[in-house]
């Protein structure tokens, strides 16, 4: 498969908002005594990156599902837990749902789960080989609401190339958002892209795994509705 030329410009875009955001006491112990052991990081410099090994990350060969922006975490942990089979990889910029992250797998004892540190994009496009993921979830991105910042959305042609890419045969790509412009273009760019198919006629149910955070009842008691997709990779 080729990888749109502009798959690199759009890998410059900033598609996630600086948080500042305050790093309790636990979780900040949580990120200096177990990263080594639980946690990557991918480096901003591109030529400071590297492979990796899930198989060595892991400990196991196994499907690996990557979510990105996985925010304080609720749906990795929850989903790795109910799920002991595959390895999940949580990447965030954030470090306080990181360190949330971390104290999750220490307190459940989660061995398949891993918290990543860095942009997500940069960690698919020159860290992860094509067919390596069993399925990518991409849960309530920043949705850049102002129409000028569109071309800040995660959803872009170029980026789901990419990610479809690093998709193995039969993956799933997940998607969901609360934003109702946001669901018309992330239908419309998956639905585009070639080598994904559609699992339903338009939005799909909502995934019964994913768990409700406190992030969607918000959505919801703002009149926000919840649109899911669900697309995987041609064979």
């Amino acid at each position: 498969m080729t990888i749109p030329l502009d798959a690199q410009h759009h890998s410059r875009i900033r598609t996630f908002h600086p948080r500042r955001g305050r790093t309790g006491t636990r979780r900040a112990e949580a990120l200096e005594r177990l990263w080594p052991d639980f946690g990557l990081d991918i480096p901003a410099d591109a030529d400071l990156r590297r492979p990796v090994d899930p198989a060595a990350v892991f400990g196991r060969v196994a499907p690996v599902v990557l979510e990105i922006g996985c925010g304080m975490g609720d749906a990795a942990v929850a989903m790795a837990a109910a799920d002991p089979d595959r390895d999940y990889l949580a990447v965030d910029v954030h470090t306080p749902g990181l360190g949330r992250v971390l104290t999750e797998i220490e307190d459940r004892g989660l061995t398949n789960l891993r918290a990543v540190r860095g942009d997500a994009l940069d960690l698919v496009r020159d860290c992860l080989p094509a067919a390596s993921l069993a399925a990518v979830h991409v849960f309530f991105p920043d949705p850049w609401p102002k129409a000028r910042h569109h071309k800040r959305r995660l959803v872009q042609p170029a980026a789901v190339a990419l990610l479809a890419d690093r998709l193995a045969p039969g993956g799933h790509l997940l998607c969901a958002t609360d934003w109702a412009d946001y669901a018309e273009q992330m239908l419309e760019v998956l639905s585009a892209e070639p080598t994904l198919h559609n699992l339903h006629d338009g939005a799909a149910p909502r995934l019964a795994t994913r768990p409700v955070t406190v992030f969607e009842r918000r959505a919801l008691a703002a009149g926000r509705q919840i649109a899911d997709f669900a697309f995987a990779r041609r064979p």
